[in-house]
């Protein structure tokens, strides 16, 4: 794309991304709000990260969105955070306000907040909800899912301990209880079942059983496509009510998009259209 003036350059930084939807996804966001953007997955390592993001930022860039594994490192070079990157020790969207002031916000929470409630009609305050893991990926949506008020909020670790210290950097937040993921029937039943687990990339599934989810449950994979199909039969195959995360991956950035540029985009019509590509 030629530059120009009115010309919008983002990009995505991480390892892997040479399959990352993202492109494809502020494409169709700039297509539908007719911006001129040009936004590039870039493969880039933690020690290169901070020069990378230099070169964007002194090259007229807007600002880029921040994958695994460079979300830590990212909130260690933003000037300034929003209250649940700090909360989250991750940024997954920089907004360059200057050459050197780097705004950091994560928006996965708000992402899957959107998809559940806007998109599938979800309910969540006073609501029994379980997050399986205790990585980044739990560490990015707690803030946000604090926020409706559930009834409880569960975090499964198969190390409790690390479930432990992540409930209890949140608990100026909101009450959050540790588990060993072993030992979540104890809590159950559950209205709600988040995985944020790696196990799909693996074709794995995190421990479940029926018992845990309520009549009327649903579980929601942060995962989407391969990742999800393991979790998605078991689902299926119990009876369980099961969404992936493409509906969260296009809510945040579309979060993203609005930061960068102030514009809105529809997300129906993006999901819509990615969720026919991916089957």
């Amino acid at each position: 794309m030629a530059a120009g003036p009115h010309l919008i350059r983002l990009a995505l930084f991480g390892s892997p991304v040479s399959r990352s939807l993202s492109p494809r996804i502020h494409s169709l966001f700039a297509a539908q709000t007719g911006l001129q953007v040009d936004y590039r997955a870039i493969e880039c390592s933690t020690s290169g990260l901070q020069t990378k993001l230099r070169d964007l930022a002194d090259t007229g860039g807007r600002g880029c969105n921040i994958t695994v594994p460079l979300k830590f490192r990212a909130s260690q070079l933003a000037t300034r955070l929003s209250a649940r990157a700090r909360q989250a020790a991750a940024v997954n969207t920089l907004c360059f306000e200057s050459q050197t002031e780097w705004f950091g916000d994560n928006t996965d929470g708000t992402g899957l907040i959107r998809d559940l409630r806007e998109n599938l009609g979800l309910e969540l305050a006073g609501r029994r909800i379980a997050i399986l893991g205790a990585g980044g990926a739990a560490a990015g949506i707690l803030f946000d899912l604090l926020q409706p008020a559930p009834a409880q909020l569960v975090l499964a670790n198969r190390t409790p301990q690390r479930a432990t210290e992540l409930a209890q950097r949140f608990a100026v937040i909101g009450q959050v209880q540790a588990a060993d993921i072993r030992n979540l029937q104890d809590f159950a039943p559950f209205d709600l079942i988040i995985n944020a687990t790696s196990a799909g990339h693996q074709q794995s599934l995190p421990p479940l059983s029926p018992g845990l989810f309520a009549p009327q449950a649903h579980c929601y994979d942060l995962n989407y496509g391969t990742a999800h199909h393991a979790l998605a039969d078991w689902c299926q195959e119990h009876g369980v009510r099961c969404h992936g995360g493409l509906g969260m991956l296009i809510e945040q950035a579309a979060e993203s998009f609005r930061l960068w540029t102030g514009r809105q985009p529809d997300t129906s019509l993006v999901i819509e259209e990615l969720t026919g590509a991916l089957n």
